[in-house]
């Protein structure tokens, strides 16, 4: 078995370190931005949780009997993330899919380059442009139009070729037109804005009604999803099947969200401290694509992911759009990366 198979089958947790075949190697991949999942203090209220509320929740949110952790967690989840109202469900992928199977007929249905597959209603898309060549081509299709609705489906960011979308060309649309924008935050809620996510970012307009789906998986560190909108937009989506007949996430993960606001603040600054030092030792190279405040870095340079495994590193290291795609080589930094290991890294890398 190759020293990659070994990283597909590994029988432990991930964290800044991984250990294989009696080589440690440090680990700069994941989702994990805020290294929730081995966060101690967040375990611990975890645990709580669990011995408040049981290990999960199998009963749907129709049900009879219910648990009042689920409309506490989404009051704290609206005020929050600066939303009216919001709803959880068991994942960032149901979350998503409620909400557009919800708007599908509601009009014209346009997508934005490198949406997520939770957004499609039937199949890829397949939108190749830049963003910002998309939304002045949007712009322009809408407001010359006889149609009145639009459902516009987006993510809040590309994690990948790391870009934070801006959304102000919403404002150059018609006032004649109802819009609904769908945004999948899953790589920004937590992280972007101190935080709080893409909904800031956002512009408020009569004529739009903004929905935000988001996975809590991601820096959140939470087996669940979530929908930020207006009170009527939830209390309609509130009313799908998708909703009514789902079972919920564990409420002990939600009991352990609404109690850690000094771990994410703190779990965040030190994110934070790592993007500027990551950043500042980067930053005379042309090797490396990243933005402001955001934890990962793509490589421009082929090679450099076999170059950091021969010095004990792993990075992110996958072919995108597909199996024969270009390798895309990223590193993602945690909070649970120490200064020191952040020193290894930019030392390997040889800058």
């Amino acid at each position: 078995m190759s020293t990659q198979e070994h990283f597909n089958h590994l029988n432990q947790k991930l964290s800044a370190t991984i250990a294989v075949s009696g080589n440690e190697y440090l680990y700069f991949g994941g989702t994990a931005y805020l290294g929730i999942p081995q966060n101690k203090d967040f375990i611990s209220l975890y645990i709580e949780g669990i011995e408040r509320y049981g290990l999960n929740n199998g009963t749907s949110r129709g049900n009879n009997v219910q648990l009042g952790i689920y409309d506490e967690a989404e009051a704290f989840i609206a005020q929050k993330y600066g939303a009216e109202a919001a709803l959880i469900s068991s994942s960032g992928y149901l979350s998503a899919k409620l909400v557009v199977q919800h708007y599908a007929t509601y009009g014209n249905i346009r997508y934005a380059p490198n949406s997520h597959p939770a957004l499609w209603l039937k199949g890829d898309p397949k939108n190749n442009l830049a963003f910002e060549d998309w939304s002045k081509q949007i712009v322009e299709e809408i407001n010359s139009s006889e149609a009145e609705k639009w459902v516009l489906l987006s993510n809040s960011m590309n994690n990948l070729y790391p870009e934070i979308y801006d959304f102000g060309f919403l404002q150059e649309i018609s006032p004649a037109k109802k819009i609904v924008l769908i945004v999948d935050d899953s790589h920004g809620i937590g992280i972007l804005n101190a935080g709080i996510g893409a909904l800031p970012n956002v512009p408020k307009l009569e004529q739009i009604e903004v929905i935000v789906v988001a996975s809590m998986a991601k820096a959140l560190g939470l087996d669940a999803g979530l929908v930020l909108g207006s009170k009527q937009a939830i209390q309609q989506l509130k009313q799908s099947d998708e909703f009514y007949g789902a079972s919920p996430p564990a409420a002990a993960g939600l009991y352990a969200f609404i109690n850690a606001n000094d771990i994410y603040h703190k779990a965040y600054q030190k994110l934070q401290d790592n993007v500027k030092k990551t950043t500042s030792l980067l930053q005379e190279s042309t090797t490396w694509h990243y933005v402001d405040g955001f934890p990962v870095f793509l490589c421009k340079q082929e090679g450099v992911a076999q170059q950091l495994l021969e010095e004990k590193i792993l990075i992110s290291s996958f072919p995108y759009p597909d199996r024969n795609g270009k390798i895309l080589n990223r590193i993602v930094l945690s909070s649970w990366h120490s200064e020191a290991d952040i020193s290894k890294l930019v030392s390997a890398l040889k800058i």
